[in-house]
């Protein structure tokens, strides 16, 4: 028989055990630790997309707008009036009266050419207009005579002594002898005009100058043959020598065909030859030929001097700088690194850093000094510019500044 103790804890009711409160402090540091990966993965991930690069600073140069060198620029000293001076036939030379440096005057005697066959054909034309002159004398005696015998005869026939037949004769002979007086003529017209032909062929072996100036080249001697085409190889010159006119010296420039915009006729110019570098010439510009070479992608300058000067020789090498004189309208100049400018679709560009990200500018070189280019507009003082871009930079691309 079980006792009372063990039936009372059979009766009794088992109650689960209370649960006790879970811990918040483990979901909170698993949303920090996520939220902390993912802050530095964008952080990771924006400082990997970043193009290190170098930058200067823009920095202003004294002096505005006004007067400002807008171009520079190379080219030769030309001479708008020169020639080669030859001959009008092929003929030996038998005297040059020219040296080099020698001034001449229009029209003077530069050199003489042989002229032995072309005075004896000269003289032979003279003979036959003296010979035709004779017989057209002759002719006007004869016709004379027959006009006289013409009124004799007409004189006695009226009174019937000569027959109509010594009348028709006598009248047929003056008639005859006018029109060969008239062929006698025309013929004494062609001898002259022969003599004037040869008398031209004469002169032609007479070189004289075409215009005043200095003879810079003297390229025959005596015995020599000239011509005023090429024949006979090397034996055979194109002309006696070379005459410039002094006074017609100018400028020629190439300008590439991407800065022509900046040029314009009348726009004053600097130029300083090579042989003087500092002598500065006042210019302006004469005229822009209408024309681009494609081989080269340049225009033709021309610039004329303002004051020609003794020193100025063809052939001078000259640099030129093209000024604006305008109303000074454009802003300060800023001087910035060489290697920030590029050339891209035709325009000079530079990079400017603007909050971590970069901003393509289009901008205006005016001028170069040593490593340095002088801008006129695009950038203003105290912006950044990148240096030496590297070849992925873009307008708008995350740069990083790494600059010692």
């Amino acid at each position: 028989m079980s006792s009372p103790r063990s039936s009372i804890d059979e009766l009794r009711i088992e109650r689960p055990a209370e649960q006790k409160p879970r811990s918040l402090l483990w979901p909170v540091v698993a949303c920090v630790a996520v939220l902390a990966c993912g802050i530095a993965a964008v952080l990771w991930h924006r400082h990997s997309g970043a193009i290190r690069v170098r930058t200067a600073k823009a920095a202003e140069i004294g002096g505005t707008g006004t007067d400002r060198t807008v171009l520079n620029a190379s080219g030769y000293v030309t001479a708008r009036r020169q020639a080669t001076v030859s001959s009008k036939v092929t003929g030996k030379v038998v005297e040059v009266l020219i040296e080099e440096g020698m001034k001449v005057k229009e029209r003077q005697i530069l050199a003489r050419l042989d002229d032995t066959n072309v005075k004896a054909g000269l003289d032979v034309a003279q003979a036959q207009l003296e010979s035709a002159k004779t017989a057209v004398e002759e002719t006007r005696a004869q016709l004379k005579q027959a006009e006289l015998e013409f009124t004799r005869t007409t004189d006695l026939a009226q009174q019937h002594i000569a027959s109509q037949s010594d009348l028709d004769k006598a009248e047929a002979d003056a008639k005859a002898l006018r029109a060969h007086l008239a062929m006698l003529e025309r013929d004494v017209t062609v001898a002259e005009r022969q003599v004037g032909t040869w008398q031209q062929q004469m002169e032609d072996m007479i070189i004289r100058a075409p215009f005043a100036g200095i003879v810079t080249t003297k390229d025959s001697q005596p015995g020599e043959m000239i011509s005023p085409v090429s024949a006979g190889g090397g034996f055979t010159r194109t002309g006696i020598g070379t005459v410039v006119d002094m006074d017609s010296l100018e400028i020629e420039i190439d300008v590439n065909e991407s800065y022509i915009n900046r040029v314009e006729p009348g726009q004053a110019v600097e130029a300083t030859l090579d042989a003087y570098p500092d002598w500065k010439i006042p210019c302006k510009v004469i005229a822009i030929i209408p024309t681009a070479d494609r081989e080269k992608s340049t225009v033709k300058v021309r610039v004329g001097f303002d004051r020609l000067d003794a020193r100025m020789l063809p052939e001078m090498a000259v640099k030129v700088a093209f000024r604006d004189t305008g109303s000074g309208a454009a802003g300060r100049l800023v001087t910035i690194p060489k290697s920030a400018v590029l050339s891209l679709d035709g325009r000079d560009v530079v990079f400017v850093v603007r909050q971590g990200r970069s901003e393509r500018r289009a901008v205006t070189v005016g001028s170069a000094q040593d490593q340095d280019a002088v801008l006129s507009a695009g950038v203003s003082a105290g912006e950044s510019v990148v240096v030496e871009p590297p070849p992925g930079l873009s307008d708008g691309a995350r740069v990083e500044v790494t600059n010692p």
